[in-house]
């Protein structure tokens, strides 16, 4: 077996815990053992030849990569924490040998593109804001788009302490438009149609960075190809 040491949070994340903050938040809470001992360093130094648990459950060595696209439908959550009855995103892909999540987030009532994967480091690299993916989203509204709305919504909004502007806003017809977003703020783009008082009746990732749907259905997923991986992975 390799005796080759990496940090313990990376350590975790190749084998499919979760992504790598995901992985050093289950260690600052005291929720991974090394050898016995309880670890709340994620720089501490491990290899697959220590005996390592999380949550008082053995990881396995690490899992084959896998990479999916999902056209997410409305009333699925991305977690991998079972909340009442809640439906997870993960269902859709059950039964899997490997321990999936989602690249990032969409809401509960936001449609379309994610990404799942079991490859934490990959996960880490894509949601980072220094990645700098664009993400666009097709909006039906309630009322009919006026200039206004659209000047509005371009003007930006504050969103978690910062004041963030979309890349583009683009009204389709009377009561669809498109808007392209960058920073990935918690319901930014909700927020963003809120301040201009638009009532969204459905809102659908179409696209994230080089990636779209195209032809996928809703509910269906794929998995990707080597040279979308590697798209991704250069950017």
């Amino acid at each position: 077996m390799s005796t080759t040491k990496k940090r313990l949070s990376k350590l975790l994340a190749s084998a499919g815990v979760a992504s790598r903050r995901a992985c050093e938040d289950l260690i600052f809470a005291g929720k991974v053992t090394l050898n016995g001992e309880i670890v709340t360093l994620p720089q501490t130094l491990a290899s697959w030849d220590d005996r390592i648990f999380v949550n008082g459950k053995q990881i396995a060595k690490e899992e084959r990569k896998v990479y999916y696209m999902l056209n997410k439908p409305t009333g699925f959550i991305c977690s991998s924490k079972r909340i009442g009855s809640k439906k997870l995103v993960i269902d859709l892909f059950a039964p899997l040998s490997e321990r999936l999540f989602t690249v990032g987030r969409l809401d509960r009532d936001t449609s379309g593109l994610i990404l799942i994967t079991n490859d934490g480091l990959f996960a880490q690299k894509v949601i980072h804001p220094s990645f700098g993916l664009t993400k666009e989203y097709l909006i039906k509204t309630r009322q009919e788009i006026s200039h206004e709305h659209l000047v509005s919504i371009s003007e930006g909004a504050m969103i978690e302490g910062c004041w963030i502007r979309p890349v583009s806003v683009t009204k389709v017809r009377k009561g669809t438009l498109k808007i392209i977003v960058q920073e990935g703020k918690k319901r930014e783009v909700r927020l963003l149609l809120g301040k201009a008082d638009l009532e969204i009746l459905s809102l659908h990732r179409i696209r994230l960075g080089p990636l779209t749907l195209g032809s996928l259905p809703l509910g269906g997923s794929r998995e990707l190809t080597k040279n979308e991986i590697q798209i991704l992975s250069e950017i």
